[in-house]
């Protein structure tokens, strides 16, 4: 789906650190990036053993924007995750393991633009597919809708993020939320996530982009405290972003849950070959 030749702006001009930091910190970027993100979780919870799990999750997230002849944009962003040593609570045997493999694979769909005046918006669906290795996915397929608002100014990127998603298919072994527990449930969850990013300049961006998710199943949010710091670098003329981030979560489920998370991301800028079908 992509091309690892140098960007075809390279051709008329390199965009600079600072063009392409702020470009990578808008939702409504034009650029097309391969972000694999490397993220360290602990866990707490009620549960016997749970303060002793970690897990680590490999998730790869690429970014696609496809220009529309109306001007407007479609943004697909898939995510595959891999996860090692995931926690597994089976709540009819009441046993805490672990397990590693593939996880259940994410779509975000948008539709939306960036108006002159610095207003972003976007429109779409988000859904979740039931591909995870044995015990480590929610065996549900869900569906929902879910928009996007934000503003950009010289130095600043504001916003928020929402969607719903239902279960529309499977069985049902857990909620996606909390793949952890091994308990048959339906998918009603809520995500928001706003997001506040500063770019001081010299290809650095700071900000905080929570994932806050309210599980009407269960009754039960997630909240964390987030902060990423980012760095963009030309390298062998093509843009690459590396940032670190943390997430404490200072609400949760009392079972068990993430209690910190540690990640390090690395997001190559490339071409998006297929984006040549919308033009």
């Amino acid at each position: 789906m992509v091309s690892l030749a140098p960007l075809a702006a390279a051709e008329s001009g390199q965009p600079s650190k600072e063009e392409v930091a702020k470009e990578m910190a808008n939702p409504n970027t034009a650029l097309t990036s391969l972000k694999l993100q490397t993220q360290y979780f602990s866990f707490d919870g009620d549960l016997p053993a749970a303060d002793k799990q970690d897990m680590v999750k490999l998730f790869f997230q690429p970014t696609l924007p496809f220009p529309l002849a109306n001007g407007k944009t479609l943004w697909v962003r898939p995510g595959v995750p891999f996860v090692i040593d995931q926690p597994i609570y089976d709540t009819d045997s009441r046993r805490l393991g672990s397990g590693s493999g593939l996880g259940d694979i994410t779509l975000d769909v948008q539709y939306g633009t960036t108006l002159e005046n610095g207003l972003l918006w976007s429109v779409g669906f988000s859904t979740l597919f039931p591909t995870a290795s044995d015990g480590l996915g929610s065996e549900q397929w869900a569906l929902g809708p879910g928009f996007q608002l934000g503003l950009i100014t010289q130095r600043s990127i504001l916003g928020v993020f929402a969607n719903h998603q239902w279960d529309i298919a499977g069985e049902g072994k857990s909620s996606p939320d909390r793949p952890y527990l091994r308990r048959e449930i339906g998918i009603s969850l809520t995500v928001i996530q706003p997001f506040g990013v500063f770019i001081p300049g010299g290809g650095w961006s700071l900000g905080s982009t929570p994932i806050m998710t309210y599980n009407h199943e269960s009754e039960e949010w997630m909240v964390p405290l987030h902060l990423v710091v980012a760095k963009t670098f030309i390298i062998n003329g093509r843009p690459w972003e590396f940032s670190l981030d943390l997430n404490y979560y200072v609400v949760r489920p009392d079972s068990i849950a993430p209690k910190w998370m540690v990640g390090f991301n690395v997001a190559p800028v490339v071409e998006n070959i297929l984006a040549r079908l919308f033009r």
